[in-house]
């Protein structure tokens, strides 16, 4: 299950960029058409990550629970960015976020026992 959670939230990553490469070229329809693709990986990251989390019944350690609130905090962001972008309102704090919360759960993702440990 780890496998489908990574890829998902990678996939949610790059159809985060094509929405916003769609925005920004002016294709609405197309970028409309990405978000939404994009909200159902949100609910598979969330799902994976739920079952993730029951199934080796670590939501004992705290340590999972930041990892969680890392995770839902880079969704939000990405949500919000491609809101505020098609609004035409900045996003520059949307991004500064973003790439703390991405980079946090990334290292609590790879550093935790479930991860993949490549610096190890």
């Amino acid at each position: 299950m780890t496998h489908v959670h990574i890829t998902s939230w990678l996939l949610a990553i790059i159809l985060f960029f094509v929405a916003l490469g769609l925005h920004n070229s002016g294709k609405q329809k197309g970028a409309k058409i990405v978000s939404m693709i994009l909200r159902v990986f949100y609910l598979l990251i969330i799902g994976t990550g739920i079952e993730l989390v029951f199934r080796y019944h670590l939501h004992i350690n705290p340590t999972y629970i930041l990892k969680m609130a890392a995770g839902l905090w880079v969704i939000a962001t990405m949500e919000f960015i491609l809101m505020r972008t098609s609004r035409g309102r900045r996003t520059s704090v949307l991004w500064i976020q973003f790439a703390i919360a991405f980079l946090l759960a990334l290292y609590l993702g790879l550093k935790l026992p479930l991860g993949f440990h490549p610096f190890s």
